[in-house]
């Protein structure tokens, strides 16, 4: 993701900063771009989980009303971060098929979402690696990703002609420093397109025990 306003390896130093140091990441320069300031805003989080909840009500959602859900920000680098998103099942068992990927695309041209859907045996299912890159620069809090042309092909081979449209949305708010507010500090996931809202939001004021791995990253 872009480099253009931020060298990498000032960016490098934040993420570890962001993630090793007990007073909170380092201040996040002015200079950087938003693209820059949200993926140093989400690496702010690495390592740490946090309890969310459905709150859109599209009725095509409506078994996941009410169900435990929470986010981990497993691991970080300077180029990609990994955000297992975990969802409690009726019978109290754990869907573990989900992770979000938000990577840095090469040469500085923006930010790419994808999601890996695994089996609870580790496989790839069929509809994964779908997502899209950003269009244009978005805000150090908020990103957009419109779905990408290799998505609209899988989703047509997979029947899936409703998802041709998606533009997912990631928005966080980053780590506060020692002796700072964290009260309403939020992750949101959204999904929307013609018809249809799909949108989880994340409290990031409280650390949960770190989960289980994802399936498949084990």
């Amino acid at each position: 993701m872009p480099n253009t306003l931020f060298p990498v390896v000032s960016l490098s130093l934040l993420l570890l900063a962001g993630c090793s140091t007990v007073d909170g990441p380092a201040p996040i320069p002015l200079s950087a771009s938003p693209q820059d300031q949200f993926f140093a805003a989400l690496s702010s989080h690495c390592g740490l989980a946090y309890r969310g909840a459905l709150v859109s009500s599209d009725a095509a959602d409506a078994d996941m009303a009410g169900r435990e859900m929470v986010m981990h920000v497993r691991t970080c680098s300077a180029s990609q971060i990994a955000v297992p998103f975990h969802v409690q099942n009726a019978d109290g068992t754990w869907d573990r098929s989900r992770t979000w990927l938000i990577t840095r695309n090469e040469g500085g041209a923006g930010l790419r979402l994808k999601h890996d859907h695994r089996h609870a045996d580790g496989s790839a299912d069929a509809v994964t690696f779908y997502g899209g890159d950003t269009a244009n620069a978005g805000t150090a809090r908020m990103q957009e990703f419109p779905v990408d042309a290799e998505s609209i092909a899988m989703f047509r081979t997979e029947g899936l002609t409703a998802s041709v449209t998606n533009v997912w949305r990631v928005e966080v708010d980053p780590m506060p420093r020692r002796g700072t507010a964290a009260s309403g500090a939020r992750f949101a996931y959204q999904l929307s397109r013609a018809n249809r809202l799909f949108r989880v939001e994340f409290d990031l004021s409280r650390p949960l025990p770190t989960p289980p791995a994802p399936w498949g990253w084990e």
